[in-house]
């Protein structure tokens, strides 16, 4: 099971209306069956998960305690991506 915060699902939903499809929630529901190639958080974060670029996002991702899966947050390429990562792990 693939959970997400809240203003991730936001994010996913304006994303959607923007590709005007599903396609992101489909990629989420493929990081349980290795159907993303994702890579591991560079070790400097200090935080242990993955990422993987969907079109022009990038989704950050864990196991969580429970053996489920958690999408901690899904950032535009745009976007500076240390200072939002360590906002959302907690780190900042």
């Amino acid at each position: 099971m693939v959970h997400g915060s809240h203003r991730t699902r936001r994010i996913y939903q304006f994303t959607c209306m923007l590709l005007d499809g599903e396609g992101g929630f489909a990629a989420f529901e493929k990081i349980a069956t290795h159907g993303v190639s994702s890579k591991p958080i560079p070790a400097e974060f200090g935080v242990e998960g993955f990422f993987f670029r969907y079109e022009r996002h990038f989704v950050y991702w864990q196991h969580l305690s429970n053996g489920d899966i958690g999408i901690v947050t899904v950032l535009h390429e745009s976007m500076h991506q240390i200072d939002r990562f360590g906002e959302d792990f907690g780190l900042a």
